[in-house]
């Protein structure tokens, strides 16, 4: 590929930043990583990148094995990190005092980018509030300042990770991303498993969903927010959304209603749920189209707190974290920047089984040939339907929320 004179000069000054940051982190010598790292080169070269440019970003390159999610020789098996989508109750994860913050913030840049997030929902369909909400969630609208070397954690986790063969492509494609002058070595900072940039994409993502929307003929989701609330609308797009479309619809269940119900293989129309007793938790005027649209169950703490409808779009937004509170964050956020009441219904003062516990509860359901999932020790939709099955088998109160109690009658049974 040609590059233009502004681009080529971005390289080099690229690959010089990285010759110098190299040197700067350079350690004691190891020999495997080393060695890996070299062997990677005519990968690396068909995937388009230059000599200078792989010698530059790995000069000196050590991994980091204090990253989570790793196997090491010898050592025990680093465990995938304790994130707050998966082991905080909703009430935890969702603060009022933080959504509210941020969706004061929201409204503000709301303003500031009106053209650009006017003309990414003409041209994508993905609301404002939407794109904005993910930004906040993922970096608090870049005011976070990501704590890890991009390079050095995919190089790591390519190396010794759990899923080598992924982050041996993701690594490949951080060094052509540096390579083509879309950002320095340094500026490069991600989460510790390499999502990086304003809207958390890894480079894999960056090249399938980037956008050049401000038109300056380079992606860059690390500085121009156009760029970045585009490309998370992109990748949106991509994934399947639907202009048009709400992403959940807040509701009161029945006290006769089935939560085991409550998975993305259960979907009915709005008006049939409303006509088995379910109810808008807000008095609403739903169009026709809006009745005959198919939504899933979502009860996130079981017959406890808030249940939701769920459509197709809150789904395409789990594909962006596999999460359902994450997901409810950005939408509720979404919400809140043009409308300020919190949920209808309060959040339960629920407790969280630790996540071994909920490994344990996971295992004792597929002994018992109720739940067919992985076991994650994450009580997700499938998990807790799966609990409320065994509660219906047990006799005891169906309420799909793992507790003490209920782990305790799943490890006994036979």
């Amino acid at each position: 590929m040609r590059l233009t004179h502004a681009v080529a000069l971005a390289v080099g000054v690229a690959v010089a930043a990285s010759v110098a940051f190299g040197a700067s982190v350079a350690r004691a010598a190891d020999p495997g990583f080393t060695r890996f790292v070299a062997e990677l080169w005519p990968e690396a070269r068909e995937a388009g990148v230059s000599r200078a440019t792989f010698d530059a970003v790995t000069a000196g390159l050590e991994p980091d094995y204090k990253l989570p999610d790793l196997i090491l020789p010898g050592r025990p098996k680093t465990g995938a990190p304790r994130q707050a989508e998966f082991v905080q109750v909703p009430a935890d994860y969702l603060k009022e005092a933080r959504i509210e913050s941020l969706a004061a913030h929201g409204r503000t840049l709301m303003q500031r980018y009106r053209p650009t997030l006017d003309a990414i929902e003409r041209k994508f369909g993905v609301p404002a509030t939407v794109v904005l909400a993910i930004w906040g969630r993922e970096t608090d609208y870049g005011r976070y300042k990501l704590p890890y070397d991009a390079v050095r954690v995919m190089a790591t986790q390519a190396y010794v990770g759990r899923r080598k063969d992924q982050y041996r492509t993701e690594f490949i494609l951080a060094m052509k991303i540096i390579g083509e002058g879309a950002v320095t070595r340094q500026e490069m900072r991600s989460s510790w498993a390499g999502a990086t940039g304003l809207t958390q994409f890894l480079p894999s993502e960056y090249y399938k969903h980037g956008v050049d929307f401000d038109g300056d003929g380079r992606v860059d989701i690390w500085h121009s927010v156009p760029d970045a609330l585009a490309s998370a609308a992109q990748q949106l797009v991509n994934k399947g959304w639907q202009s048009g479309l709400r992403w959940a619809y807040e509701v009161k269940a029945p006290t006769r209603a089935d939560c085991t119900e409550g998975v993305p293989e259960v979907t009915k129309p709005i008006g049939q749920w409303l006509r088995e007793g379910f109810a808008l938790a807000r008095p609403d005027r739903l169009s026709a189209a809006e009745r005959e649209q198919l939504t899933s169950l979502l009860q996130p703490e079981g017959i406890y707190g808030p249940a939701f409808l769920t459509t197709k779009n809150y789904f395409v937004i789990k594909e962006y974290n596999f999460s359902d509170l994450y997901v409810l964050f950005v939408g509720h956020l979404a919400d809140r920047m043009t409308d300020p009441r919190p949920f209808a219904t309060p959040w339960s003062a629920t407790k969280q089984l630790r996540t071994t516990d909920v490994e344990a509860m996971q295992r004792g359901l597929e002994r018992l040939g109720i739940y067919r999932d992985k076991i994650d020790g994450k009580a997700g939709m499938l998990t807790r339907a799966a609990l409320g099955a065994y509660q219906k088998r047990a006799g005891l109160q169906v309420d799909c929320w793992p507790s003490e109690a209920v782990l305790r009658s799943i490890q006994a049974a036979r």
